[in-house]
């Protein structure tokens, strides 16, 4: 069963409980629940995995019933397993039965009973089944997703060139469905065949972070169906961004939100109306911004340990932004880490047309006087590449060159050498460095479709805008 075909399937219940008049929300989380349970109980009955699921409350006491005894026990499973400890309470954490009809709940336990296998689909089914349904949506509602999930071949692209060994600990503070996790994970385990020691990777190796309760939930659920975490949860749900614990980590592998700079608004008694900015205090930042991509990148920063080594898909903003933080973050990976690495992703492998973001690879590297980047290596995989998600996929074997390029570190026409003074010497320290000619600049028939230009259109401007904000802040000038 392909991808495409898995979540047409799963889209097909979705339908049955959107005609109840389920929401989406809700609709998505009763199909991952139910889902969930089949797959634990087909991975007691095809792998000889022991099941962390009180026997009371697994799939096969669920699967028996109909009707109202059906619905009745769905509910009753769904309020134990909240109350359980480690991961399966993470994964069932506020969970309610949304689906109050019983004929309803009847047939979409029976559609997914008869389906299957499900555990043996793909190394991140559940991430897979979520972003589907996700994309499908947003084209059906003509409505972003919200979230831009970084594209498998990204993932273990950068976790190849990475490398996390056994016996290091991996984070990812904005986790998503645990796509990095996952990589990490399969990545390591062939490293060793010593029990003790893969139990040790399993159990103690990975943390996960994120804001969204019901990808917290997703990514629990993966790893727990790949045998990570079953002593009690590695990830939770939180915002990476209030404080760091004291934890420092060996690898960090994330790709933080897209999101613009974090407001709220605020209704005083007299009924005006204001925008506050929310904004992070924390002594370990050098340097307060609104900026969330800047504040994630100082976040990592911190839990680094001291040689700890991170791969970070950002936004081209954090490469070029102005301002005193903007500037000051970038001098700091450059003075305090080793900043070795970026790779230029192109356009159109996201789910929102015209996004433009890279990687970039870094080293922590103890204080030192001197700076810690002595040269920089850029790999523009954007310049005259076109990709998108229908017809002309990202696929592995696209960055195949990439990889070798990071671990040979020879110059080719699209891998480029930058030395620290050069960088420093550029205005406003300004990393989005490329050099190759745009083919597209003079043939017009290698322009992008008309969607993908306006959507580049509103980027620049909105990078325009956050220009203009920066100097704003600068002089003190409040907003409206």
């Amino acid at each position: 069963m392909t991808n495409e075909q898995l979540v047409s399937k799963v889209w097909n219940y979705a339908h049955v409980l959107r005609d109840q008049g389920v929401s989406y929300g809700d609709y998505i989380e009763q199909i991952t629940y139910l889902l969930f349970l089949k797959m634990d109980q087909e991975r007691v009955d095809l792998l000889g995995e022991p099941s962390a699921i009180p026997t009371d409350w697994q799939w096969s006491q669920l699967s028996g019933k109909t009707g109202d005894e059906l619905e009745l026990h769905y509910r009753h499973t769904l309020e134990a397993l909240a109350k359980e400890g480690g991961l399966i309470g993470t994964i069932f954490r506020k969970a309610q039965n949304k689906l109050s009809d019983p004929a309803k709940l009847t047939r979409v336990v029976s559609l997914i009973d008869k389906e299957g296998p499900w555990i043996g689909i793909g190394v991140d089914v559940k991430g897979q089944i979520y972003e589907g349904l996700l994309e499908k949506n947003a084209s059906e509602v003509r409505s972003g997703a919200g979230q831009y999930f970084t594209p498998r071949p990204v993932i273990d692209a950068v976790v190849e060139c990475v490398a996390p060994k056994i016996g290091e600990t991996v984070c990812d503070p904005a986790c998503g469905t645990g796509g990095f996790l996952l990589s990490a994970y399969d990545h390591m385990k062939g490293q060793t065949q010593d029990r003790d020691r893969l139990r040790d990777l399993r159990h103690t190796s990975f943390t996960g972070v994120d804001i969204v309760d019901e990808v917290v939930r997703l990514c629990a659920m993966n790893l727990y169906l790949h045998g990570v975490g079953d002593g009690g949860s590695p990830v939770y749900q939180g915002d990476a961004l209030s404080g760091d614990n004291g934890k420092r980590f060996d690898v960090v592998l994330t790709n933080p939100p897209f999101g613009k700079k974090s407001s709220y608004k605020v209704v005083g008694e007299d009924g005006q109306v204001s925008t506050e900015r929310e904004n992070y205090e924390r002594e370990d930042f050098k340097f307060t911004t609104s900026n969330k991509q800047f504040n994630f990148l100082q976040h990592i920063m911190t839990v680094m340990e001291a040689n700890g080594r991170a791969g970070v898909v950002l936004p081209d903003n954090v490469l070029f932004e102005a301002g005193r933080a903007g500037e000051g973050i970038r001098k700091r990976l450059l003075e305090g880490f080793n900043f070795h690495t970026l790779l230029r992703l192109p356009t159109g492998i996201w789910y929102s047309p015209g996004v433009k973001a890279n990687v970039l690879f870094f080293d922590k590297r103890p204080a030192s006087k001197e700076a810690q980047t002595k040269e920089l290596w850029v790999y523009d995989y954007r310049t005259n590449i076109h990709k998108t998600l229908k017809t002309k996929l990202l696929v592995r074997s696209d960055l195949d060159d990439f990889v070798r390029c990071y671990k040979e570190r020879k110059e080719t026409e699209r891998f480029k050498r930058f030395t620290y003074d050069e960088m420093v010497g550029r205005d406003k320290l300004n990393l989005d460095i490329f050099w190759l000619k745009d083919d597209s600049l003079e043939d017009i028939d290698a322009l992008p479709t008309p969607d993908v230009l306006a959507a580049e259109i509103v980027e620049n401007l909105e990078a325009a805008l956050g220009h203009f904000r920066s100097v704003a802040e600068e002089l003190g000038v409040e907003e409206e």
